[in-house]
């Protein structure tokens, strides 16, 4: 399963339920989104099937298929409606592409990557690019994701190295339209590997900037260690900063990890840790 170009079409259960309303209400046509919210296309009805403005065309029953599932996405190529869905041999794990009114999310083997309760991906986004800004020079991303973060600290930073430890997670960014500047833009260099080694790779004082947002402390727990929060404190410029999203302050198991977080980076070097509630976690300065 490859996307054909930047341009390919990506649907979900909230466009295919807007085609089939329209169709209902007697309508020859209507514009929709053909990239999960982005931008708008014509699309013209037939008693059979839609046709979208790249001459794609779909069936009325999958569409009716799609609208019927919430929890994917869908690529249309070929005039067929394929799920977005990855699985990972090399971690045992299922990747897909989740919808929401905003941006989607990334579902890892059934658990959301971002925040989807009282929130929406880009808005979670935002919230952690706004604790540590003005984010400027050179950003190390940790975890790259679907590559939200990465992509809006792109937009002030002068480079941006993001770091993916998975090529089936990477092949989910890769259909999801709100991930192109990832491939697109000479201001990412994107490496595939286990953070936790290939931050040993850098020299010294190398980022101004560093987000860390990794998957859950019983997910990837060296990702939370002295050890790495060592090499985060190394490669950080002086008077450098880096986000750590580590989860709801609010639950027994945000309070208890971010307490042993908070430690572990004093004693890996870092003179001021501050609290960022609203985005989830903590702010330490080199």
């Amino acid at each position: 399963m490859q996307p054909q170009s930047s341009a390919h079409i990506v649907l979900s259960y909230i466009q295919a339920k807007l085609m089939l309303q329209a169709k209902q209400a007697g309508q020859s046509s209507t514009k929709i989104s053909t990239d999960l919210g982005l931008t708008q296309a014509e699309v013209k009805f037939y008693p059979d099937f839609v046709l979208f403005a790249n001459g794609e065309q779909l069936d009325w029953q999958e569409l009716e298929e799609i609208a019927g599932n919430q929890i994917v996405c869908f690529y249309i190529a070929d005039n067929t409606a394929t799920v977005i869905r990855q699985f990972s041999e090399a971690f045992g794990r299922t990747y897909s592409l989740m919808p929401t009114e905003s941006a989607p999310t990334m579902l890892i083997s059934g658990i959301a990557m971002h925040r989807i309760k009282d929130s929406d991906p880009h808005t979670d986004t935002l919230s952690k690019i706004k604790s540590i800004a003005p984010i400027r020079g050179k950003v190390l991303d940790t975890t790259t994701g679907l590559g939200y973060t990465a992509i809006e600290a792109a937009k002030t930073a002068d480079h941006v190295v993001t770091i993916e430890l998975d090529p089936a997670a990477q092949m989910i960014a890769r259909f999801n339209p709100w991930s192109q500047a990832l491939f697109e833009s000479p201001k990412f260099t994107q490496i595939i590997g286990d953070s936790f080694e290939e931050i040993e790779r850098f020299d010294a004082e190398t980022f101004d900037c560093l987000i860390h947002d990794p998957p859950m402390f019983s997910l990837a727990g060296e990702l939370y260690s002295g050890a790495f929060y060592r090499q985060t404190w190394r490669v950080l410029k002086r008077n450098g900063r880096m986000f750590h999203y580590i989860g709801s302050p609010d639950s027994k198991s945000g309070a208890r990890v971010t307490k042993g977080v908070v430690q572990r980076l004093q004693e890996s070097g870092f003179t001021r840790i501050v609290h960022k509630p609203q985005a989830f976690g903590v702010v330490a300065y080199k």
